[in-house]
């Protein structure tokens, strides 16, 4: 348990200018049945590594981008991963691809409403709107330039989904199958971004590394104290010896 809350503290400290990364719970208390005799509804509280996100929203970074936004409150964004399903990301910082596709600093591909990925056509210039609408304007039309819409972004609301953080760093719905979509609850207002701004990283460095010094210093003790059972192990067997 202790192995994997170092790493996890590891990998925060690592992405703390990456975009949009976003810390995680190390630890969750589960209430455990006790069973025998007695205990039919005793229940007891017993820690538990996960890896669960925490969604606080980071500093916003005016950049003047086009292609950079960010999400606003808790709204997740969803990307179509390497094996073809939904994921979801807070990374905002859009590029657009060789074939024109709308992908993130990490590669993701951004998922539209219609399910397929954003693809631009070659030239055009584009615009996203606070709700998602991705729209392009072709420079090279005689006269004013109607923008058109592409896509919508997919954005959700996960203020009250609990989401774990996959091997490749997206979220996925907490306790679900791989690319299971977040549900929108009744009377949520919509997810909404905001253009041509970042959102930073939501790790503090200084926290994060007063507690990689904690971890260490833990397991420093963990260390002596295996080792002073080992020579007093080792005093008492010499004792026990015959003369």
């Amino acid at each position: 348990e202790q192995r994997v809350a170092r790493q996890m503290t590891t990998n925060e400290l690592a992405n703390v200018s990456t975009p949009g990364f976003k810390r995680s719970f190390e630890a969750a208390l589960l209430p455990i049945k006790v069973d025998g005799p007695g205990f039919s509804t005793r229940m007891q509280p017993q820690s538990q590594t996960t890896d669960n996100i925490n969604l606080k929203p980071g500093n916003m970074m005016a950049t003047g981008n086009d292609l950079d936004i960010a999400m606003n409150k808790q709204a997740v964004m969803g990307v179509i991963t390497d094996d073809g399903v939904l994921a979801f990301t807070r990374r905002g910082d859009l590029k657009l691809t060789a074939t024109g596709a709308l992908e993130n600093g990490a590669g993701h591909l951004i998922r539209g409403q219609a399910g397929g990925p954003i693809t631009i056509p070659p030239g055009f210039k584009v615009s996203i709107n606070d709700d998602g609408s991705v729209y392009a304007t072709n420079p090279a039309q005689a006269g004013p330039a109607a923008p058109v819409l592409i896509d919508r972004i997919l954005m959700r609301d996960a203020s009250t989904t609990p989401l774990d953080r996959r091997n490749d760093g997206l979220f996925q719905v907490a306790g679900k199958p791989p690319g299971t979509d977040i549900a929108a609850t009744a009377g949520a207002p919509l997810p909404s971004l905001t253009a041509k701004t970042l959102e930073a990283s939501n790790v503090n460095a200084l926290e994060v590394m007063v507690k990689l010094m904690e971890q260490s210093r833990s397991f420093e003790q963990q260390v002596n104290v295996i080792k002073q059972s080992k020579d007093a192990d080792e005093a008492g067997a010499s004792m026990m010896k015959p003369a």
